[in-house]
């Protein structure tokens, strides 16, 4: 599912209406239907099987999202909904389209109440408690910033309240480009977006604020929107169905993919376990690991699939590990180093040789990135080599590019994609809504995973993944998404059974290939 900024939509807008004569009034129209369409379902579940006697209560700006939400009014009271707007602008302030739909709503005598002091804060207080639903159309996808003091008060009832709120476009409040939130928002349990989605529905809190997001194309056609270049898409079960492998009926291990596995260090085995189980339950043929002589054991009977090929090193991976690794790559299809390795500048002229002299894909996680951090050039040795990619953690990521983690939460979508074109990598940034983005520009955000995730282990669980698919012949990028996107939602699976805490990274690895059946037979 493809996903655009805030000016792109406005472009796809302006080209439809200007350059395809499609009248604004009409995408107006088709806007107010889709999220009318939405309110017939929420208002007839269970017993309510009319909507005709209901009530409702919309919230209306001055812009076009209120134009919207005044076309609402219209048609619900057609429908024989009682319908009371609060408009937060004067009626002078109304222009084009959305003064029209204001004009068209009081003509069927329409309840309109201007907001102006503490009197109608009590009305909206009362229409609330006795309204069977409440539509936010406040702001559109243009708002950026705070929302006015006058303004916050009502939105803080509205949130207050149980009745189920629909967002029209995006939660007022919410940015739509950023997700970003800076004081007040509404907060819907159905958003109808028009069009396409808006990278603030995904990006920053926009999944908590956004609820179920409903998209609606208002009649733009197909080929106007693919007029525009777009960056951004959205990983859902369409797009990592394809990139799943098939399996040949006369396939073996050894046309599985080899995929090699390096780290691990005295106290850190489990990490180096979890990684090398994860790449199994992925389907990996054949996966070797290189461990230090100390947890060689120990690893041994944590993987027991694996060949495990211990270093000379006793207690962490130093430059003395290079001649077993580079046996190991030899025969291999894709390489991942960095769970549980520890931060020894010894390793570093293996990391070196790594980069330089195979062309074997490779992933650096964990350790692995904190060592580059030390010495960014290293990433210059690995150009016109094979792929690589880098799986940072908010963490890493702000180490790897010398600012804070608050600068890198602030900014995950610029960051992500402006560091891989800068390092010519795939980045993963881990974290609430990971981000996959491309050295060629493309960027895509995953829609699964939840707070579960937030426990040791889980980061080492993605990095065998994404080596197995890898290793397997997936695409680098493909690979990348497909390990992103299973290791969320096999935590979905999780949380649904066990809540948003408690269950393990070993479990979210058990739930692999559940999930990837689930989507193989979708």
């Amino acid at each position: 599912m493809r996903i655009v900024s805030s000016s792109q939509m406005r472009s796809i807008d302006a080209n439809a209406i200007n350059n395809y004569g499609i009248p604004g009034i009409v995408l107006m129209e088709n806007a107010a239907l889709a999220v009318v369409q939405e309110i017939k379902k929420i208002l007839t579940i269970e017993d309510k099987k009319i909507i005709k006697g209901q009530k409702a209560v919309i919230l209306v700006g001055k812009g076009n999202n209120g134009g919207d939400g005044l076309a609402i009014a219209r048609h619900l009271t057609v429908l024989g909904m009682e319908v009371t707007v609060f408009l937060f602008a004067g009626i002078i302030e109304l222009s084009g389209d959305t003064k029209l739909n204001f004009e068209l709503f009081q003509k069927m005598s329409g309840k309109v109440i201007s907001v102006e002091d503490e009197k109608q804060l009590r009305l909206f207080k009362l229409a609330l408690m006795q309204s069977q639903i409440a539509v936010d159309a406040l702001y559109g996808t243009g708002f950026k910033g705070s929302i006015p003091e006058n303004m916050a008060s009502y939105i803080e009832d509205l949130n207050k309240s149980e009745l189920p709120v629909l967002c029209v476009d995006i939660p007022s409040g919410l940015e739509a480009d950023t997700g970003k939130v800076h004081n007040s928002v509404v907060n819907g349990d159905v958003t109808v977006t028009f069009g396409l989605p808006k990278l603030g529905h995904f990006l920053g809190q926009g999944p908590i604020y956004t609820g179920r997001l409903v998209v609606d194309q208002i009649s733009i056609p197909e080929y106007i929107i693919n007029e525009e270049k777009i960056f951004a898409y959205l990983l859902n079960d369409d797009v990592i169905k394809p990139l799943i492998p098939v399996r040949h009926p006369h396939g073996h291990k050894g046309t599985h993919g080899r995929a090699v596995l390096i780290g691990g260090s005295i106290g850190m085995s489990g990490a180096v376990i979890l990684a090398g189980k994860s790449a199994q339950r992925c389907g990996v043929g054949l996966l070797q690991i290189v461990v230090p002589e100390g947890i060689a054991e120990t690893v041994d009977l944590g993987v027991i699939e694996a060949t495990v090929w211990p270093a000379k090193d006793y207690e962490v991976l130093t430059n003395g590990s290079w001649k077993v690794i580079e046996e190991r790559l030899a025969g291999a299809n894709a390489c991942a180093v960095g769970p549980g390795l520890k931060q020894t500048e010894l390793f570093l002229p293996v990391l070196k040789n790594i980069l330089k002299e195979t062309e074997v894909p490779i992933i650096l996680d964990a350790d692995a990135l904190n060592l580059i951090s030390r010495e960014l050039d290293i990433l210059n040795l690995r150009k016109g080599k094979g792929t690589l990619i880098l799986t940072p953690h908010p963490g890493e990521m702000a180490r790897l590019c010398g600012c804070s983690i608050e600068d890198v939460q602030e900014n995950r979508l610029k960051l992500a994609v402006s560091k891989a074109l800068e390092w010519g990598v795939i980045v993963v940034l881990k974290g609430a809504g990971t981000i996959v983005a491309s050295p060629d520009g493309r960027v895509f955000l995953n829609s699964t995973g939840n707070e579960g995730l937030g426990t040791g282990g889980t980061g080492d669980v993605l990095t065998g993944s994404i080596l197995s698919w890898l290793a397997q012949g997936v695409p680098p990028l493909g690979a990348a998404c497909l390990g992103v996107y299973l290791h969320g939602k096999a935590a979905d699976i999780l949380k649904e059974q066990y809540g948003s805490s408690g269950y393990t990274a070993s479990e979210v690895v058990e739930c692999l290939p559940k999930v990837r059946r689930g989507i193989d037979n979708s």
